[in-house]
């Protein structure tokens, strides 16, 4: 398996792109030689053989420079939502979107290596990074407020034990941004070595196996009454008629998540 998450799309970047990478190039290359606060904007400008006003056509002030592209990665990410296949987890949906992220970074290590440093090292990369990711983290929140499984999620007028809606989709959200975070963090301190696609899915397990019941794919919670099924797609249901075991399993789940679905229903039953 390759050291990098593939992305589907060929790697033919726009010609808007390909400024803002080389524009890109030549304010990290400055920020490393001379330091932040040093350069200017017609520092990086002329670096990039280009003039002032294209740089401001690109990017607003010199801290956006060094991340030219969380924009394009953004509606990447919201095209993953908007193409899900209705029998998807929503938030296998979401871990499958924060991968556009983690792609980003991947397809040049060097690159996010040393914009790691950097962000490490001046506040005010660090605090343009943190507003970049939540932009991603509120796109999450959103899809998953929009999918949630009414049956699984036990809230009652009155019922101070209810699960808060809203907050829910907030926390799942965050934990499918922390989990990348953390994996891709532990990546760029290592270098930007190491299988990250296995280390992302690893993490992503962990957050299905603990959030991957409040949602349902294709709001379809009224189909499985009986049932909660979760991110891996198995879920035990209505428990046994007479001597009849009941669970429930999309056609795709792979068979040990079955098994194990039917082993938690016998614990249950």
């Amino acid at each position: 398996m390759s050291q990098s998450v593939r992305s589907a799309r060929p790697n033919v970047p726009s010609q808007r792109l390909k400024m803002r990478r080389e524009l890109a190039a030549a304010a990290m290359e400055l920020f490393a030689t001379k330091g932040y606060e040093e350069t200017t904007v017609d520092e990086i400008a002329a670096a990039a053989g280009v003039a002032r006003r294209t740089f401001f056509r690109h990017f607003r002030s010199k801290e956006e420079a060094i991340f030219p592209d969380h924009d394009d990665t953004l509606e990447r990410a919201k095209a993953v939502l908007d193409a899900a296949p209705a029998h998807e987890n929503p938030l296998d949906t979401v871990c499958r979107g924060i991968k556009e992220v983690m792609r980003m970074y991947a397809a040049s290590p060097a690159v996010s290596v040393e914009r790691y440093r950097l962000t490490r090292e001046v506040p005010t990369l660090r605090e343009r990074e943190i507003a970049s990711v939540a932009r991603y983290e509120r796109l999450f929140t959103r899809y998953l407020l929009g999918h949630f499984d009414e049956s699984a999620v036990a809230h009652r007028d009155g019922d101070e034990d209810g699960l808060d809606e809203p907050l829910l989709a907030e926390v799942a959200a965050s934990a499918v941004v922390t989990a990348h975070n953390h994996v891709l963090r532990r990546w760029l301190r290592a270098g930007g070595q190491g299988d990250v696609e296995a280390q992302l899915d690893r993490a992503f397990a962990t957050v299905r196996r603990t959030f991957g019941t409040g949602f349902v794919a294709g709001r379809a919670a009224a189909d499985l009454p009986a049932a909660s099924a979760g991110a891996s797609g198995t879920g035990w249901a209505a428990g046994r008629e007479g001597e009849v075991l009941v669970t429930v399993a999309r056609a795709d789940a792979p068979l040990d998540q079955v098994m194990r679905a039917i082993e938690e229903a016998l614990r249950r039953g």
